[in-house]
């Protein structure tokens, strides 16, 4: 039992210091029930996603300039020393707001 869990914390500490994301913007198969929610209620999974995040659920509501969904992923990023830049961000949620909400949502999941 001492071992197993020695190994989970190794491995949870692995996965939290790395420079990367842990699934890719386009990765829905990764977890569904995310991607479901993403596509089908948007607005939900954002609340929850920056609730999660320690932010005030009504933050999606300010986001009709896509500052809130940019500022999130930043501020993601620093918190768990994923490598890129605000630029990225912003490109990332142009690219396809919903995969990189979903992304987001994931990220908290498996580092949370």
């Amino acid at each position: 039992m001492v071992i197993q869990q020695q190994i989970t914390k190794m491995t949870t500490s692995i996965t939290s210091s790395s420079g990367t994301w842990c699934t890719g913007l386009f990765d829905c198969s990764s977890d569904m029930k995310t991607c479901c929610c993403g596509l089908w209620c948007l607005p939900c999974l954002q609340c929850q996603t920056v609730s999660d995040f320690g932010w005030c659920f009504c933050m999606p509501l300010l986001d009709c300039c896509l500052t809130v969904s940019c500022c999130l992923r930043s501020k993601m990023r620093e918190r768990y020393n994923i490598e890129g830049s605000s630029i990225e961000d912003c490109l990332a949620v142009l690219c396809c707001y919903p995969c990189a909400w979903c992304q987001m949502s994931c990220e908290l999941k498996t580092r949370g």
